[in-house]
């Protein structure tokens, strides 16, 4: 099986190859990508990422703080989309170097996959673009794990071409995300058979609970949500078995410059955190 990699491969069976102490960890434990989902200021972001750490392992979960430097895929023309590749990147290092922990972003383009795997310990593709040929290689080529995010239009079933397409660089350090598939228009719902067909792949699947509440532009210019249901979903997903979890957070929603409606309060996160914990053991 090590001569010709196989998709459906066992769980955690690579084949005598040397990972990253970091995926090993995601391997053997719960883990929460969270943070707020827009570079809005690095005071921001500081705080966020320093409390949501604590707050994580308290609760046994590794942690890894997630926020973008730019967001390209706004509903409106006028919408906030953060401080770009180079300041976002800068902001996001001394994140990791001031807080002491892994960090992650979106990229949108080939060319920002190697400026960011200098910084970010994850590289994270967007739904919207998983099935971008380029963008996945360049990726899988940085060596740096990565989270690519299922498209809202794509089977679970169809993901296995994604992964192959960043199987093909010779990248192993792969993580899959649910994150709700087009229920009509301005809806999204889960599919849990989905999850564990996405599971057979062999690698870690990540919940997204925040954007699989998300109502892509039902608010007009930009889009809503239904917070409330966020620590449902992810524990839902803990049922089946999913043991990483994605969630955007932030001190005030409300105020929030992208996807506030589906954001988690930080203060909230402790609860949220505790309740999904007992789910992952009742079914341990």
């Amino acid at each position: 099986m090590c001569g010709e990699y196989q998709i459906l491969r066992k769980n955690n069976d690579f084949c005598g190859m040397e990972i990253s102490p970091l995926y090993q960890s995601l391997n053997e434990k719960p883990f929460l990508i969270a943070g707020p989902c827009v570079i809005e200021s690095q005071d921001l972001i500081l705080t966020v990422a320093e409390r949501a750490k604590a707050i994580a392992e308290k609760h046994g979960f590794t942690y890894i703080f997630k926020a973008s430097f730019d967001k390209a895929n706004r509903t409106s023309i006028d919408a906030f989309r953060g401080p770009g590749l180079e300041r976002g990147l800068a902001m996001l290092e001394r994140v990791k170097r001031e807080i002491g922990v892994p960090v992650t972003t979106d990229i949108h383009e080939a060319s920002q996959a190697a400026p960011a795997a200098e910084v970010v310990d994850i590289i994270q593709l967007p739904a919207f673009l998983c099935r971008q040929t380029d963008l996945l290689v360049a990726a899988g080529n940085t060596g740096k794990i990565v989270n690519v995010k299922k498209a809202q239009f794509l089977s679970a079933h169809d993901m296995r071409h994604v992964v192959g397409k960043l199987e093909s660089t010779g990248n192993r350090e792969l993580l899959l995300c649910e994150r709700g598939s087009m229920m009509g228009f301005n809806n999204l719902v889960v599919d849990y058979t989905g999850v564990l067909e996405m599971q057979k792949y062999g690698y870690p699947v990540v919940m997204d609970a925040t954007h699989s509440v998300q109502k892509p532009g039902g608010l007009g210019g930009k889009s809503g949500g239904n917070r409330e249901y966020v620590p449902f979903v992810a524990q839902a997903a803990a049922a089946v078995g999913v043991r990483g979890f994605f969630m955007e957070i932030h001190p005030d929603p409300e105020q929030a410059l992208s996807d506030g409606p589906n954001s988690v309060y930080l203060d909230k996160l402790d609860g949220v955190l505790e309740r999904l914990k007992r789910v992952i053991e009742a079914v341990a």
